[in-house]
């Protein structure tokens, strides 16, 4: 006998559809962005500061990509971005876990004051200046140290991960792996780490997406720009395209020179979104492999019962 469907009421219809219809736009919202900067990185630059490209590239050009393939500061600031992203968060991680693992132990001695002493941290700082002398007297300012070791532990990190293994981990199996002999560091690595593969994805994605994306840290600690990661690269490159803009309207000069610095300023405007692109792309190709277990890491502690 063939199952019937439920009936559907107009109102519960009118309500999807109108659900469906704001989700849609949303969508809408958050990609035309990515879309913009995809095709005015490959239009024409008068184009792009005319306003003339809104859903179509405009004069199909490849200058921007060319122009950045020829600025050597682009890919040294990459390359130090790699570095500092892939050993940041690497240190940062191998700092996290164990930490949050001992801390989700409720029979540790003195376990509140340790949380409490990681916890403080999200609230009270020791300041610029005190933390710039700091850097100084480790002889870490104008070194990668500075932009490795900066800052080991995310208090806020620390807590996510040890609400996962003390929620996540069945006790049961630290108690089965005692009565067997186990040690504790035993139990660490061969019961807790192999369970815990969606919280050290979620911590490989918070961690690197920070180092990635800071600049603030080599802007005070890096004088020497063959050590600036890419933001801070990118960075100067606009304050070089605002200058060439300035210029073009205050200083005299003849034609020709007006029309070159008018093409290379165009050219710097469209080659910002390229550079945009080129910096947002390491991360738009890792998230998808981790976004199954980001959906499970941030979850994580939602449903109790």
């Amino acid at each position: 006998m063939r199952a019937k469907g439920i009936k559907r009421h107009g109102k519960d219809v009118a309500f999807q559809a109108v659900v469906t219809g704001v989700t849609l736009a949303i969508t809408l919202l958050l990609l035309y962005p990515l879309y913009f900067t995809v095709i005015a990185s490959f239009s024409e630059p008068y184009e792009v500061v005319k306003g003339n490209v809104l859903l179509w590239p405009s004069g199909f050009t490849l200058d921007a990509y060319k122009y950045m393939l020829e600025e050597k500061s682009i890919w040294s600031g990459y390359g130090n971005s790699i570095v500092y992203t892939v050993f940041g968060t690497l240190y940062n991680v191998l700092l996290t876990i164990p930490a949050a693992y001992v801390l989700s132990k409720h029979d540790l001695p003195g376990r509140m004051l340790f949380t409490w002493f990681f916890f403080i941290t999200m609230y009270f700082g020791g300041g610029l200046i005190p933390t710039y002398l700091l850097y100084r007297d480790l002889s870490l300012l104008n070194t990668r140290w500075s932009m490795i070791l900066g800052t080991g532990v995310s208090c806020w990190n620390l807590i996510v991960c040890r609400q996962f293994f003390a929620s996540s981990v069945p006790n049961e199996l630290y108690e089965a792996a005692y009565i067997d002999g186990c040690s504790e560091i035993r139990a660490f690595l061969v019961i807790a780490l192999p369970l815990s593969g969606a919280i050290i994805a979620i911590m490989l994605l918070f961690y690197g997406v920070g180092h990635w994306n800071n600049y603030f840290n080599a802007l005070i600690y890096l004088t020497n720009s063959k050590l600036h990661p890419l933001q801070l690269v990118l960075r100067r490159i606009l304050i070089q395209n605002q200058d060439m803009a300035n210029q073009l309207e205050t200083m005299s000069m003849s034609g020709e020179e007006i029309e070159a610095l008018t093409r290379r300023t165009y050219l710097a405007y469209a080659m910002k979104y390229a550079l945009i692109l080129i910096s947002s792309a390491p991360l738009l190709i890792i998230y998808p492999f981790v976004q199954k277990q980001f959906v499970r890491g941030v979850m994580i502690g939602a449903l109790k019962g």
